[in-house]
């Protein structure tokens, strides 16, 4: 699913800023695509933490042959041993049945995100072991489609804005901060472009 928002907020975003015009024209007819269910996207988020993305790979093809439907109460259902087997380590069995307990238990109001703001997602998803704040945002952009996300801990972004901004030094969190003001509303755009100004493939998460 492409969001709703991707023409106005190209249109916007390349009206404004002549690097992002650069890029919108480099990139059009690609735009950030959901990959849908919020479970699965936070599981896949956690198997893949530290680790090649190749190895991500290879434990969640093990993953999902042992768990053929990657649901909350299907992990539950399943033993620590049974995780660790599959190539997670001690401590990603623990946060993916930590992650599958907030969404069995209802902790996770996954029916209210729509009208919940960014903050309060936020504030619900870093309540589960191994999800972090960077995560969470991914998650936002990457899932929920959210249009002004603006992740400043990403080494992508800082990189990105370094080459096309700041002659190549990299921008702290302040200036970093400052500088995204102007793409609002649509930061999480913007940074998707400048994204694809470093890599050309389109990220999925």
């Amino acid at each position: 699913m492409t969001p709703s928002y991707w023409q106005q907020a190209s249109a916007d975003l390349a009206q404004d800023d002549l690097v992002l015009a650069g890029l919108v024209e480099r990139f059009a007819g690609s735009a950030l695509v959901s990959r849908g269910d919020p479970f699965v996207t936070l599981l896949r988020s956690i198997v893949g933490q530290q680790i090649s993305v190749k190895a991500a790979d290879s434990v969640w093809t093990r993953l999902t042959a042992a768990l053929p439907e990657p649901t909350p109460a299907g992990v539950l259902s399943h033993e620590p041993q049974t995780l660790r087997a599959c190539g997670l380590s001690v401590r990603k069995a623990e946060y993916v049945l930590d992650l599958a307990r907030h969404f069995a238990n209802g902790q996770m109001h996954v029916a209210y995100w729509s009208v919940m703001s960014d903050a309060e997602i936020i504030a619900e998803l870093t309540s589960v072991r191994g999800i972090g704040v960077w995560t969470a945002e991914m998650f936002l952009i990457f899932n929920q489609l959210r249009p002004d996300v603006f992740p400043l801990d990403d080494i992508g972004l800082q990189k990105a804005v370094a080459v096309h901004y700041c002659q190549g030094e990299r921008p702290g969190r302040r200036l970093l901060a400052e500088h995204g003001e102007r793409w609002r509303p649509w930061r999480s755009v913007a940074t998707w472009y400048l994204w694809r100004s470093l890599d050309p493939v389109p990220v999925e998460y």
